[in-house]
């Protein structure tokens, strides 16, 4: 009797869990659960000296390049994902980008969610672009490139903050710590492009990969409607594997495919596009 008692008991509070799980609440529960994880793995790896899971082979940077047919100098585009701890770099190829790594992040500070204030610790989201300014080779955390934040649309939108960047290291106060080794390959890769002739390379940063999925997910959660545009700049690089041309309007982000060649929407037509 004290045992059906207890599985009857057990089965009540799996459920309400379950249902709690449905739940927003629940869902960003089991984001930050995911992403707690993720940081302590990493960290973890990083105190041993030990190469963060998923980290490519760097000693072998030129048979990498070789192997995918890629030349160091050409374009880069890089995304990253909060939620999944990665970054990716992209390299032009033939008129189009391909992927040529994806590196864990060791650490990233905040939650899912844009950047809002200056000291909030929180890691932005959006769309920057990243010139030969942004670059620091003196860091403090060996090297990094600022990200620009706040850019057109984060002060649109009143949102305040500095010196948000991709760095060496394994600390973070709202930047992205990729480790020392990483960050020396990624500066070889992003210094290279700019020397070689591309003004300013894009670096879109997401909460998580942009599916249906895992928008539907998150229906409910606060930024839903902010992420459902960032997923406009994630499904035009998915489809023609070109960054697309991003332009603020009226507080908001939009986005046009990039056609080579093809100047940028004027600011009549980008207007216009955002009031659809």
């Amino acid at each position: 009797m004290l045992r059906q008692a207890l599985g009857f008991l057990l089965i009540v509070a799996l459920f309400g869990a379950g249902i709690t799980l449905l739940t927003p609440e629940g869902r960003r529960l089991l984001d930050r659960a995911s992403i707690a994880y993720t940081r302590w793995q990493n960290h973890s790896y990083y105190q041993s000296g030990l190469p963060l899971p998923g980290t490519p082979d760097l000693a072998k940077f030129d048979d990498r390049l070789k192997a995918q047919g890629l030349q160091l100098g050409a374009p880069v585009f890089v995304r990253i994902f909060k939620l999944e701890s990665q970054l990716e770099i992209w390299m032009e190829k033939d008129g189009s980008y391909r992927l040529f790594a994806a590196y864990p992040i060791c650490l990233w500070s905040g939650r899912l969610g844009p950047k809002l204030a200056e000291g909030d610790r929180q890691a932005p989201e959006g769309f920057y672009a990243v010139t030969k300014d942004e670059l620091n080779p003196n860091s403090r955390w060996h090297r990094s490139f600022s990200l620009g934040f706040p850019n057109a649309f984060d002060r649109a939108k009143g949102r305040t903050g500095s010196f948000i960047m991709v760095h060496g290291g394994c600390q973070s106060i709202g930047c992205f710590a990729m480790t020392n080794d990483v960050v020396d390959e990624i500066w070889r890769l992003v210094t290279s492009a700019l020397d070689s002739g591309q003004p300013a390379f894009d670096v879109q940063v997401y909460p998580f990969r942009m599916t249906e999925t895992n928008l539907t997910a998150r229906k409910a959660d606060p930024w839903s409607g902010f992420w459902a545009d960032l997923k406009k700049g994630y499904d035009s690089f998915e489809r023609t594997k070109l960054p697309p041309v991003v332009s603020v309007c009226d507080g908001r982000y939009v986005i046009a495919d990039a056609v080579p060649g093809a100047p940028a929407p004027s600011s009549t037509e980008c207007a216009a596009t955002a009031s659809r």
